[in-house]
């Protein structure tokens, strides 16, 4: 029996990819931005060697790390959360999830609004945090859906939940979620509570996405059908729509999924434990935020001993992120398309320089090398 804990530190990009500029993105690197903060204190990546990974260009070396290190660049067309994710899983979406810079077109709206029986508000690329203050009493008043967008390829709608309870805008999302197919097919219909009063609105930890199913297998459901478990933590459920995965538990944030990835730690399993990490993206980089940002860092690194002294003598600890959300940028609030580190630690896991990767899929690669099963994508195992 073997495990493999593969944690997805949300948008800890590592430095600009080569075709950054081609996303609008002009020297980025996540990394280098918390090194700039003073609450950065992260000796334990450090030691397993994470500012020794060929050209991130800050922090100090160590001089003999003690997990596999290197960095992995996206082959995918995109820089969004459920790009990144599938392509870690082996799917390596050529073709970028569409995106409205302009709102949606008035015909799918209308749709919506008939299978709802609601309006719809602003229907304009906004800043998640600001558009329930700017667009809130509104809404209150009237009932209608804060729906929205961002540089990445989602449909969001804001409701308060006074006014929406959660359970009723969940089955609008999946409603929107039928409806958001072929050209309108967004990667991810994400819902957003928000309470609060005028002037006070705050959004609550009960967001929910919905993401397309992915077209194909991934390391997920080849794991499954070779008998193995796969198990989901936080937005992993959502992200890959559950196909694939065994069992899951939802999360509240950084702390509530460090804790039940420990826990989940102490389960006997055979197979993957799968876990994003939201808050890096959500409340810090998008808000560029690099003390926050920092902060999280440092929270993250003081509990790694505790999960490196759960690891059995055949498991693998990879730490991993899906995008770049550089908190320093200040040209937008969106990802930034950027290398993404990759630590692997375990008792029988070599320390070495694994170098630059072509695609993230030689992560998932290197997964079901692991646990002996075949692959069918592109990716290299780093074993």
């Amino acid at each position: 029996m073997s495990r493999v804990f593969l944690i997805v530190l949300d948008s800890f990009g590592v430095g600009e990819e080569p075709d950054a500029a081609e996303f609008g993105d002009f020297d980025v690197n996540t990394l280098r931005s918390c090194t700039t903060s003073k609450y950065l204190n992260i000796p334990n990546m450090t030691k397993m060697g994470l500012f020794n990974i060929d050209g991130v260009g800050v922090g100090t070396p160590v001089d003999a790390p003690i997990a596999a290190y290197g960095k992995c660049q996206e082959a995918s067309r995109g820089k969004d959360t459920t790009t990144g994710h599938w392509e870690i899983a082996g799917i390596i979406s050529e073709k970028p999830m569409p995106t409205f810079p302009d709102g949606f077109p008035q015909e799918l709206l209308d749709k919506f609004s008939k299978e709802v029986g609601r309006g719809v508000l602003c229907n304009k690329p906004y800043s998640g945090t600001q558009v329930i203050n700017d667009y809130g009493d509104e809404h209150m008043k009237t009932g209608d859906l804060i729906v929205y967008t961002s540089a990445d390829s989602v449909f969001q709608i804001a409701a308060h939940e006074d006014i929406v309870p959660c359970e009723q805008l969940y089955d609008y999302c999946r409603k929107a979620r039928a409806i958001l197919q072929g050209e309108w097919g967004v990667g991810r219909v994400i819902a957003r509570p928000f309470v609060g009063t005028s002037g006070n609105y705050t959004r609550t930890p009960r967001r929910h996405d919905f993401s397309l199913e992915p077209p194909k297998d991934t390391m997920l459901d080849l794991l499954k059908k070779a008998g193995k478990e796969v198990l989901g933590v936080g937005k992993i459920h959502d992200i890959f729509a559950a196909k694939g995965l065994t069992d899951f538990v939802f999360t509240e944030g950084n702390a509530d999924g460090i804790d039940k990835t420990l826990t989940w730690m102490d389960r006997d399993f055979d197979g993957l434990c799968f876990v994003n990490l939201v808050d890096f993206d959500m409340l810090y980089g998008h808000r560029r935020d690099i003390d926050g940002y920092a902060k999280a860092l440092t929270y993250f690194d003081e509990k790694l001993p505790e999960m490196m002294a759960k690891l059995r003598d055949d498991d693998i600890l990879m730490i991993t992120a899906d995008h770049g959300c550089d908190p320093a940028y200040q040209k937008t609030t969106d990802h930034t398309r950027e290398y993404i580190p990759i630590l692997m630690y375990g008792k029988n896991v070599t320390p070495k320089n694994v170098g630059t990767r072509t695609t993230f899929a030689d992560i998932a690669a290197t997964v079901l090398d692991k646990f002996g099963v075949e692959k069918n994508f592109k990716g290299e195992s780093m074993l």
